[in-house]
């Protein structure tokens, strides 16, 4: 058995695609870097992205390794100057959703497919409306390891092995509190230096730093309307659920003013 964590800088700034000069020795900083790049070369970037983890299957597939492996494709953050992320607002740094939503692709032979109603047939290509974090990475592999984590230190995510196997993608483990999605949710949680969010089914509390709010993701996934006056006690609910949570987390630095 073998674990692989590959991260790619792409794309990423320095926007540099394969082939470019390097950056002139006098830019310097993070504000240098961000300033240069454009749509082709960001695009450049992305194909550089796509090809080398071409090679990586192409490995797999060599070494015949294939049919035996997980293979996991996720990003950190949301969108920076060149992405595209049509509908939401915001980007890396931020907490509204263009900061936060990621792509996620997960390949599992033999245990992400689905039968098709009308061939029987496995089909893939299936995308599963579910919301799910990044933690929850590191308990489906341990569970596909067929291992558990320390019971010292009890992880935040949860094991999504159940949901890649079934056709039906509303039902999910009961670890680590049973839950049916969006009659009893997960609640999620985020912070960085300036801002504060939850999530909670459709319903997601923001605090952008100057400004708290509440909406409707269900139907509003640009975080246009604000829900606030309209359902007090949803707002006042995951307001408190975020304080809670923050008050088991280490301390951050004092907000910018």
């Amino acid at each position: 058995p073998f674990y692989l964590s590959l991260h790619y800088t792409a794309p990423h700034w320095p926007w540099e695609a394969a082939g470019d000069k390097q950056p002139h020795p006098e830019l310097r900083g993070p504000a240098a870097f961000r300033s240069g790049g454009s749509l082709k070369t960001y695009a450049s970037m992305m194909k550089s992205l796509d090809d080398g983890i071409g090679e990586v299957l192409k490995a797999l597939a060599e070494a015949g390794l294939e049919r035996d492996t997980i293979v996991i494709f996720t990003s950190d953050n949301g969108g920076e100057r060149f992405s595209y992320h049509w509908p939401f607002v915001g980007q890396k740094n931020s907490l509204w959703e263009g900061g936060i939503r990621v792509p996620a692709i997960i390949r599992w032979p033999g245990m992400s497919k689905v039968q098709s109603r009308k061939s029987k047939v496995n089909a893939s290509g299936r995308v599963i409306d579910q919301p799910a974090i990044t933690m929850d990475w590191t308990a489906t592999i341990l569970a596909a390891a067929q291992t558990k984590p320390d019971p010292n230190y009890p992880l935040d995510g949860i094991d999504l092995s159940s949901i890649i196997r079934s056709p039906t993608p509303n039902t999910l483990p009961a670890t680590p509190s049973s839950f049916t999605p969006f009659s009893a949710p997960r609640t999620f949680f985020w912070r960085n230096a300036n801002q504060d969010a939850a999530l909670r089914g459709p319903w997601k509390y923001l605090n952008d730093g100057t400004r708290e709010y509440l909406f409707n993701l269900s139907i509003d996934q640009r975080e246009q309307a604000e829900f606030r006056n309209q359902q007090p006690e949803i707002f006042n609910e995951l307001r408190t659920a975020f304080k809670t949570w923050e008050s088991t987390a280490l301390p951050r630095p004092q907000r910018s003013k």
